[in-house]
């Protein structure tokens, strides 16, 4: 009985630190407002991936009209960005990105709706 007490005191004990420990890891000052948005436009999508937080909705797709793959973010350009710059970003945000190639230009009509 008395080895039976230990087993379970020592599992409460364990609960009770894990418990703690993943409130300290949960418990942000950036989760509880909003941040503001970088201004990614014709920079690197690379930047973009190193400048949000990991936990944040990522929508990345390519513009040009070819519905090709983003599959290695340092040969493509921010062409597009949702929300703006400045804006407040929060966890519920969904950030999207429209990309081109390097070396490509942004579609006309994105480059006249950045205006």
């Amino acid at each position: 009985m008395r080895r039976a007490a230990v087993v379970v005191g020592g599992a409460v004990l364990a609960l009770a630190a894990f418990a703690a420990s993943s409130a300290e890891e949960t418990a942000d000052p950036d989760d509880a407002g909003t941040r503001p948005m970088p201004d990614f436009l014709d920079g690197a999508l690379w930047r973009v991936f190193t400048h949000l937080d990991r936990r944040t909705r990522l929508d990345v797709h390519d513009v040009s009209g070819r519905d090709r793959r983003v599959l290695w973010p340092p040969r493509w350009q921010v062409c597009t960005q949702y929300p703006a710059a400045g804006t407040g970003l929060d966890r519920r945000t969904t950030v999207m990105i429209g990309v081109v190639r390097k070396g490509e230009t942004c579609p006309p009509r994105v480059r006249d709706a950045r205006r």
